[in-house]
C-alpha cells in the first residue's frame, strides 16, 4: 500500500512540474453550473484565423474530460492533442472542453445508475451544457448555432454521455463522436434507444478490439439497434473497430481527426 501511495504521489509531482503543451489558441474560463450546484472550468479552442475574419462563424464541438484534451500537464495519462490536430488540418471549428468533476465524474457522465458504481446524474450535466454553457458560448463567440453545426464528443463514459445526450437533445446536437462508449454501465441505454421514434443524429462510433471482453459486442448491439430506427441507406453512422486498439488516450488521439472530418462541420 505504501508503494502504491508513493507511486501516485510521484505521478502527481511529475504532472505538477510538467510544462503546458496547450497551443496559443487555447484559453480557459470558469462558469457557474447551477444545475450541478458547482462551477465548471471550461477550455476553449479557437481556430487560427478567428481574430482575423471577424465576420466568419464556426461550428462548435462540445467535449468532456477537458483535462485530457489539450494539455499534457493536466492530462491523466496523455492528451488528445486536439489543438495541434485541428491547427494542422486548419479545420474551422471551435472546441469547448468541459472539465470533469473529479470524484463526481461518474455521476455526471452516466444517464442511468449502476448497482455497483452508482451514477445517473447526466441529465443535470447535459442540462448545464444545453441551457447554461451553450447559450453563453453562442453569445460570446461567433458560432453557428443550429444542430447540424453542433457536435457532442467524448470517450469512455464521455462516449456514453455523448451518445445519450445527442439522442436526448436532437434539436441541439445534430452529430456525435462516440469513442469507446461505456454501454456496459447500464442496460437502460438500450431501452432508451428503443423508445426513440426516429433517430436522425449523425454518429461516429469507434472502439478497439483489445479494450474489454464486451466492448465490441456492446457497440455492435447498439449499431444494430440504431439500424431499426433509420434507413441504413442514409449513412448517418460509421463504426470503426481498431485492431489492437486499447482503452486509452492514444486510441482516441489517433482517430480524433478522421472522426471530425467524417462528421463534417
Amino acid at each position: 500500500m505504501k508503494r502504491i501511495f508513493l507511486a501516485v504521489l510521484l505521478l502527481f509531482t511529475l504532472i505538477g512540474k510538467a510544462q503546458s503543451t496547450a497551443s496559443k489558441n487555447v484559453s480557459t474560463f470558469t462558469i457557474e453550473a447551477p444545475q450541478l450546484n458547482t462551477s465548471k472550468k471550461i477550455w476553449i479552442y479557437l481556430p487560427e484565423n478567428y481574430s482575423k475574419d471577424i465576420q466568419k462563424k464556426y461550428s462548435v464541438i462540445y467535449m468532456h474530460d477537458a483535462q485530457n484534451l489539450f494539455d499534457a500537464k493536466t492530462s491523466f495519462s496523455g492528451e488528445w492533442n486536439v489543438d495541434e490536430k485541428l491547427d494542422s488540418l486548419k479545420v474551422p471549428v471551435i472546441v469547448v472542453g468541459i472539465e470533469h468533476g473529479n470524484e463526481k465524474r461518474i455521476d455526471e457522465l452516466t444517464p442511468f445508475k449502476n448497482e455497483k458504481y452508482g451514477g445517473g446524474n447526466a441529465d443535470k450535466y447535459l442540462e448545464f451544457i444545453v441551457k447554461t454553457l451553450k447559450p453563453y458560448i453562442d453569445k460570446n463567440y461567433r458560432t453557428k448555432t443550429k444542430a447540424k453545426n453542433t457536435i457532442l464528443f467524448g470517450s469512455s463514459l464521455g462516449g456514453l454521455v455523448s451518445y445519450y445526450g445527442a439522442l436526448k437533445y436532437p434539436e441541439t446536437f445534430g452529430k456525435a463522436g462516440v469513442f469507446s462508449p461505456s454501454f456496459w454501465f447500464s442496460p437502460d441505454i438500450y431501452t432508451f434507444t428503443e423508445k426513440q421514434p426516429k433517430i436522425k443524429t449523425k454518429i461516429y462510433f469507434l472502439c478497439g478490439d483489445k479494450e474489454s471482453d464486451d466492448m465490441v459486442n456492446d457497440l455492435t448491439k447498439m449499431k444494430r439497434l440504431l439500424d431499426t430506427k433509420r434507413c441504413y441507406c442514409l449513412h448517418l453512422d460509421k463504426t470503426k473497430i481498431v485492431k489492437g486498439g486499447e482503452h486509452n488516450e492514444k486510441l482516441w488521439r489517433d482517430h480524433f481527426a478522421e472522426a471530425i472530418l467524417w462528421l463534417g462541420y
